[in-house]
């Protein structure tokens, strides 16, 4: 893929990155969100864009306390593999070391190998009670949950 952009987002950007996250929404690999929620919480989001189309989205949700965690990543599927999910993961970590002297960032996902290649580690989902509390209490899978939890530090 040639003209990649990856950038923050805005505003703007919500219907685009609502078109991606539906794509997954079905197969209940993601939470579903409203285009409105998304507007609202633009500034957590970047995007990926393919020759100025945006192809790619992925949040970063500031817990506090220096917890932060990867989510609504996601790309159009015929370009999974090609390397727009860790041009944003890398973009949403080189931004937090520019922005904070330390943070934690964890995702929990169905693909453990991306972030591991990425530097994160294997953990255990109850490091993380702030997602369980908020996310994981309205998540369909919550009784048989089958994501992994991974965790990159900086600064610790």
């Amino acid at each position: 893929m040639s003209n990649i952009l990856v950038r923050s987002a805005v505003p703007g950007d919500a219907p685009a990155i609502k078109r991606i996250l539906d794509l997954y929404v079905e197969e209940r690999i993601v939470l579903p969100r409203s285009e409105d929620d998304i507007r609202f919480y633009s500034k957590n989001f970047v995007v990926a864009e393919v020759d100025g189309v945006c192809r790619g989205c992925c949040a970063a949700r500031d817990f506090g306390g220096d917890l932060l965690e990867i989510r609504s990543l996601a790309v159009d599927r015929g370009l999974i593999g090609g390397g727009l999910g860790r041009k944003m993961v890398e973009f949403i970590i080189e931004r937090l070391k520019l922005e904070r002297p330390q943070f934690r960032l964890f995702a929990l996902t169905l693909r453990p190998d991306f972030f591991q290649k990425l530097g994160f580690q294997v953990v255990d989902k109850e490091l993380f009670p702030e997602k369980i509390w908020s996310d994981c209490d309205k998540c369909p899978k919550k009784a048989c949950c089958d994501e992994v939890a991974l965790l990159i530090s900086h600064g610790y």
